[in-house]
């Protein structure tokens, strides 16, 4: 019997997590990759001796990793829970369990604590490390009357948590019906309001609101406009702790691949998909898509790869408008994926630097906030424009990995959101912008005493901007993280991880459900996988 084929459009970790599980399916996979190795925006920059992941830097929920890491060609496993028992017994934060004994064998991976230190622009600093006791005593020395305020939501927030995600974590939305099913709990939860306003009702202090509602940014999202079912994600970290892979994400990445290539799987890097190929069913009754069927992938070299079925890992908007024709697209039309709002975008800037006699008081992960929030926020999402001021997040992983940097330096990275290219984001001229705004968030990191004497001490610095995310990973508009999550682009309203179109036609991925962020990318390869088997029978 001849074996299924299925072709999937881009190594990210969405991706990589579906071809290991369309191995386990018994599909041979063949994954293709634009660049010139695996990661996509988890790509893994290489250079004067210093290893920087360019991409993904937080790592949660690694019980989803194990999962991954034990599948078997043939044993897809998708009928097993998703939360067994054991994945919430068992005290991951501070025992230092992080990976299980299938992910040891490809990569190791450690918690971090505390999971982000984050600095207010006068300098005082919170410590989120998930301990009660602690985060009890930093709330009482910011604000003593939003003690209360705390135990309100760190209960409402739980609730949440336990609908939200442990509950519906895996539904997939596949039309609105779904979704009106499950809304009178949102409404019960109040969990439909921006996720700021949320905060709004538990703490009087700015700093309190911040702390509580900035994560939302590290998967492309607004805090003022992201509904409050996002106040999950404290739970999640609060959960199973935030946690790194030694050797950076690009380690995980590399186990990722291991893992598909000993299932059988094919990577094939340099070759990137020009269209998806379609045809109408070889004989058989008409479809429910009109008789419209993907077929395989034509290359940019002009080679022509058939499958049986056809998954894109890479951007939403740029899957439908620049891989498929218009005449195939009756739902996703140009008109309805030009009007869905893409995430921001970002200014990384990559640098090394010597630490001989720096004694350093940052973390492995660091939020600096700056002046503005609520304002800078609306520059960014709603106006578009390039403030004078910022807010970044730096990530220092040679305190966890000194290997990571040549002996006696440091390698790091500081990600700062900025506007994507739609509308007055155009207007940015990122090759003057892109070097000026560089220089000055190194300096301000120098004159303001996190790393003194960094400009001195600087041995390689270089940067991404929005445009390598539109010319190099083909993002629309330069979008960092696919679609924004807003409560009009939740659940059934974003882009669907089986296509509306086009039979055999799949997404996984940030830009698919549930949404942005190494867990959810994975959580979404698995609702697709579960999609492929039950259309192919295999359920």
């Amino acid at each position: 019997m001849t074996s299924r084929k299925a072709i999937i459009i881009g190594s990210g970790i969405g991706g990589l997590a579906l071809g290991i599980r369309m191995q386990s399916l018994g599909f041979d996979t063949t994954i293709l990759e634009k660049l010139d190795g695996p990661g996509g925006r988890a790509y893994v920059r290489r250079v004067d001796g210093f290893t920087f992941d360019m991409g993904p830097t937080v790592i949660t929920v690694p019980n989803f990793i194990e999962e991954l890491f034990a599948l078997e060609r043939g044993q897809p496993r998708l009928d097993q829970p998703d939360f067994p028992d054991a994945m919430l017994r068992e005290p991951r934060v501070t025992a230092g369990i992080s990976g299980g004994p299938h992910t040891s064998r490809y990569a190791q991976i450690i918690p971090i604590l505390p999971f982000y230190r984050i600095y207010f622009d006068d300098g005082t600093f919170f410590d989120y490390d998930g301990d009660p006791a602690h985060t009890r005593a930093q709330i009482q020395a910011i604000e003593p009357g939003d003690l209360e305020g705390y135990e309100r939501f760190h209960a409402d927030a739980k609730a949440i948590f336990e609908r939200g995600f442990l509950e519906l974590g895996y539904r997939y939305f596949g039309n609105l019906p779904s979704l009106l099913a499950v809304v009178p709990d949102l409404l019960r939860l109040d969990a439909v309001r921006t996720l700021f306003s949320f905060t709004g009702r538990y703490f009087k202090s700015d700093k309190l609101r911040q702390v509580f509602s900035f994560e939302p940014l590290l998967i492309g999202g607004n805090p003022l406009a992201v509904p409050a079912i996002y106040a999950m994600i404290h739970f999640v970290e609060k959960t199973w702790g935030i946690h790194f892979a030694m050797g950076g994400t690009g380690a995980l990445v590399r186990g990722f691949v291991r893992k598909f290539e000993e299932l059988g799987g094919t990577m094939r890097y340099n070759s990137e998909a020009r269209r998806i190929l379609i045809s109408d069913p070889r004989g058989g009754t008409p479809s429910r898509y009109g008789r419209k069927v993907a077929r395989g992938v034509e290359l940019a070299n002009g080679e022509r790869l058939r499958a049986d079925v056809v998954i894109s890992n890479g951007d939403y908007a740029t899957t439908y408008m620049n891989l498929i024709e218009p005449q195939y697209r009756l739902f996703n039309t140009d008109a309805r994926v030009r009007r869905m709002k893409q995430s921001m975008s970002l200014l990384v800037i990559y640098f090394g630097f010597r630490a001989d006699g720096l004694s350093l008081d940052l973390r492995h992960h660091n939020i600096i906030l700056g002046p503005r929030y609520e304002e800078l926020l609306r520059d960014i999402f709603d106006r578009k424009i390039l403030a004078g001021d910022f807010s970044q997040y730096l990530h220092l992983p040679t305190l966890t990995d000194p290997s990571l940097a040549p002996p006696g330096h440091h390698a790091a990275y500081t990600l700062v959101p900025v506007p994507n290219k739609a509308g007055d984001g155009a207007r940015i001229d990122w090759q003057k912008e892109g070097p000026r705004l560089m220089d000055t968030v190194l300096r301000f990191l120098d004159e303001r005493g996190y790393i003194p004497g960094l400009c001195e001490r600087i041995v390689h610095k270089s940067f991404i901007s929005p445009d390598y995310f539109e010319g190099t990973l083909n993002s629309f508009v330069g979008n960092a993280f696919g679609p924004e999550p807003r409560l009009t682009q939740t659940a059934s309203f974003r882009p669907h991880n089986r296509s509306e179109d086009i039979e055999r036609l799949y997404l996984v991925g940030a830009g698919t459900q549930p949404g942005g962020g190494t867990p959810s990318v994975m959580m979404s390869a698995k609702m697709t996988a579960r999609l492929i088997a039950q259309d192919f029978g295999l359920s």
